[in-house]
């Protein structure tokens, strides 16, 4: 049995968030403007979970965990701001739904960014565990007594997603601290588990060799606190991953929005198994009297009741809060150092790169490495990250399997606990799985946190077409990522791009994804020589949102002009294709195409009163024809013909066959072309 004040806690806790679920139910025409969800029915686990948490821990919770908030120290008030998208809602200033929290309160356990998807959270709840299993292989020091450990919270029908698997490969394989906690209710929405599971969350779980699996019942409090319990100090001692499987009744709606008695046929049954009254016979034995026992529910019922009150008179956002925390303030506004130092040998794009990476992560322990095939057998598929294992160890430098999801999303976590993760996937062509995190997780945490999680982050990128590399090897996928709000993104040209917007995208708090054309690499492509440099010095770094001039003209009165924006290969083409009409062609390398310098490109179109696109993307619904109807837009007055666009054909792939690809793609005679044709427009 346990105390008396263990018990007391618990259910004022649970209460509280009883009376939370019934006021809500109450007011429904109030609360039900914006959806929510309550954690009925399942509050005996998560205020068992919650008590369990020190300041040091990191918990990704999901939409049905508002006990699981009250257990830490939230208030009904905190949450009530959130429910009805208050400007002071604590977690996102209005911008989120209720009971997705992110919270960084010295005295509460931490919590990054939580978005909607379900199931996503396992994937940076597992990168913050990794996180913790580095700072402890490497020595960064923990001054807490008790090491910190990762909770993440699931629902059973969220254990279907392929994701979940990616994220307890991983925690079984570097035996990871974290806790699963999945709390399994039986439905997803209106589908139940014996149409949507072949095995429940403990059973799929014995499949992961690793990782200690148990099964409770989760409604019940003093066998969920006593089990977790066990748990957690086994995870904080013997630092390994743990799934606790809860099975728990659900006793509200899915969601404010899709009601149970739509659906469900089983609400008698689940009633049975309501934790509170478990809750109180468990008081009762403890000694507790049926008086004080009231006293405690009255208390909560009339907190919360208070709290509703003055939560509905909270102030709304104003349209300016719209505009806030898109991205993190970044350092680096500057260029600085030396970007053209005397060399005995020019470096090829490659090889920069692999040296500032170097440089960094000899200065900062935080810095780390990792993705598909860069471990010290091969150091990546294009030598990208070759001799670095070898040199700094194999707990800094390291093969992932092939989780592209995994490799993007877990560096949430890792920025979470104050590290810099650089990753890589291996092709453009298969950045499709990581999509979903980088999208859902990555690029919204610093605006849906409000501005309390950016998500500091390196995304390498080898992409584009070269040497017959076929449809699963020489994709471009920029249009794509340029649709993606919240990342910053380059794609340079030359290795002294390449270093110095590397260095870059270190020191900035925001996430950031770097293009680099694997044509480029080692300039073996014809014309591409100005790919290669002297190499910059340690401390050159080039700021985003910079774009350069690789070759300018000045305003003529009787010849025609043109301005060729570009980017990448695309560099190349238009300045070998231009070789024999210099003074008529400047050439606009945008370096990054988020930020973009309008500024200069606008300037540069005004002067030259002609304008062609560059790109290797496909132009239709591309960056390009983005870029070009923007110009179009600023620039109309100024221009003596259309904004044109060169670029790939429109064909679903680029073929394997040398022929096919030479037609598909751009080169220096079709760019030539495509100039005389606007200058003699």
């Amino acid at each position: 049995m346990l105390d008396k004040n263990t018990l007391e806690k618990a259910f004022s806790t649970m209460a509280t968030a009883k009376a939370m679920a019934t006021l809500y139910e109450d007011n429904f025409k109030i609360v039900s403007k914006y959806v929510h969800a309550t954690s009925r029915g399942h509050e005996a686990i998560q205020i068992a979970m919650a008590m369990q948490l020190l300041p040091q821990d990191y918990a990704f919770p999901y939409y049905r965990d508002d006990a699981m908030m009250l257990g830490i120290g939230m208030q009904p008030y905190d949450l009530m701001l959130q429910l009805m998208a208050k400007k002071d809602d604590p977690f996102s200033g209005g911008r989120t739904y209720y009971c997705h929290p992110s919270l960084k309160d010295a005295d509460k356990p931490k919590i990054p960014h939580q978005s909607s998807a379900t199931g996503m959270q396992a994937i940076p709840a597992t990168g913050a565990a990794m996180g913790f299993w580095y700072k402890e292989n490497i020595g960064i020091q923990d001054a807490n007594q008790e090491k910190p450990l990762v909770v993440c919270s699931l629902g059973d029908a969220s254990v279907t997603e392929g994701e979940i698997a990616e994220a307890l490969q991983m925690a079984a394989l570097k035996q990871l601290p974290i806790l699963y906690l999945v709390q399994d209710n039986g439905w997803d929405i209106s589908a139940n588990a014996a149409e949507t599971r072949a095995q429940n969350a403990f059973e799929y779980a014995k499949g992961f060799h690793g990782i200690e699996a148990i099964s409770i019942d989760g409604a019940n409090f003093t066998e969920s606190y006593l089990a977790l319990q066990k748990v957690v100090k086994t995870i904080r001692e013997e630092r390994r991953p743990f799934l606790v499987h809860a099975k728990v009744p659900l006793l509200n709606h899915h969601t404010s929005g899709v009601r149970m008695e739509w659906y469900r046929d089983d609400l008698e049954e689940a009633q049975s198994r309501d934790p509170f009254p478990v809750l109180i016979k468990q008081l009762l034995e403890a000694g507790f009297t049926n008086e004080e026992i009231q006293t405690i529910e009255n208390t909560a019922v009339a907190k919360v009741q208070a709290d509703f009150d003055k939560a509905q008179l909270a102030e709304d956002p104003t349209p300016e809060d719209l505009f806030t925390h898109d991205f993190a303030p970044t350092p680096i506004m500057e260029e600085v150092g030396e970007r053209n130092p005397e060399r005995e040998d020019k470096v090829v794009m490659v090889d920069c790169a692999l040296f500032a990476v170097e440089e960094l992560m000899r200065k900062h322990q935080e810095c780390l490495l990792y993705g598909q095939d860069v471990g010290g057998r091969l150091g990546g598929v294009f030598r990208e990250a070759a001799t670095l294992a070898q040199k700094f160890g194999d707990e800094r430098v390291f093969n992932t399997p092939i989780q592209e999801a995994f490799i993007v999303g877990s560096t949430v976590g890792m920025s979470a606990v104050g590290l810099k993760p650089i990753v890589e996937v291996q092709f453009a062509d298969y950045i499709w799985p990581g999509l979903n995190q980088l999208f859902t997780e990555v690029s919204r945490s610093c605006y849906l946190s409000n501005g309390k999680w950016p998500v500091s982050m390196i995304l390498r990128v080898p992409i584009g077409a070269y040497g017959s590399g076929g449809p699963y090897h020489s994709s471009s996928v920029e249009s794509v990522l340029t649709n993606i709000r919240g990342i910053k993104i380059a794609y340079p040209s030359n290795g002294a791009d390449l270093k110095g917007l590397l260095k870059s995208a270190y020191y900035d708090p925001n996430p950031v994804v770097i293009l680099e054309h694997k044509g480029l690499y080692w300039s073996k492509v014809k014309g591409t020589d100005a790919a290669r440099v002297n190499e910059p010095s340690e401390d050159y770094i080039l700021p985003f949102g910079k774009a350069n001039i690789v070759q300018e003209i000045w305003e003529q009165e009787t010849d025609e002009t043109i301005t060729v924006i570009t980017y990448g290969m695309g560099v190349h083409w238009a300045l070998n294709a231009s070789a024999t009409m210099k003074n008529q062609v400047e050439i606009i390398d945008l370096r990054t195409l988020f930020p973009l310098d309008e500024e200069t490109i606008f300037k540069s179109v005004k002067k030259a009163k002609k304008c062609l696109v560059v790109t290797e993307e496909p132009t239709n619904n591309s960056f390009a024809r983005s870029l070009a109807g923007l110009i179009q837009e600023k620039c109309f007055k100024y221009l003596d013909a259309p904004v044109m666009v060169i670029g790939s054909e429109n064909m679903p792939a680029i073929p394997l066959n040398s022929t096919l690809e030479f037609t598909m793609i751009p080169n220096v005679d079709k760019v030539r072309l495509k100039m005389e044709e606007l200058l003699n427009y």
